[in-house]
C-alpha cells in the first residue's frame, strides 16, 4: 500500500467518515472508536475506547458494525481489527 501523503490522507478521511457514522451508537453506550492506522495489506486498525474497550460484545460490534461500515465506505479494506480487543470478547 505505497501511497502518496495526499492519498493516505484521503483514505484516512474516508475511514473516519465511516467511523463517524457509528459514533452516536457507540457513545450512547459510553464508548467510542479511534482510527490507529492502515497496514500494508489494507487492514484497518482501530482502538476501542471507553465502555467499548471493556465490553464483551465488542467482537460483534466490530464485525457487524465497524467492519461492515468501513468496508462499505472503503472497498479496498480487507479487514478491520481492534488493537485492544477485550479479552472477554475473544472467542
Amino acid at each position: 500500500m505505497a501511497e502518496t501523503p495526499a492519498a493516505t490522507q484521503d483514505l484516512h478521511a474516508r475511514i473516519d467518515r465511516a467511523l463517524e457514522e457509528l459514533r452516536p451508537f457507540l457513545r450512547s453506550d459510553g464508548g467510542d472508536i479511534q482510527l490507529v492506522g492502515v497496514l500494508e495489506d489494507w487492514t484497518v486498525e482501530v482502538e476501542l475506547q471507553g465502555a467499548c474497550a471493556h465490553c464483551a460484545q465488542a467482537a460483534m460490534t466490530m464485525r457487524a458494525g465497524v467492519e461492515e461500515a468501513v468496508k462499505r465506505a472503503v472497498p479496498e479494506v480487507t479487514a478491520v481489527r481492534a488493537v485492544n480487543m477485550p479479552e472477554s470478547a475473544r472467542g
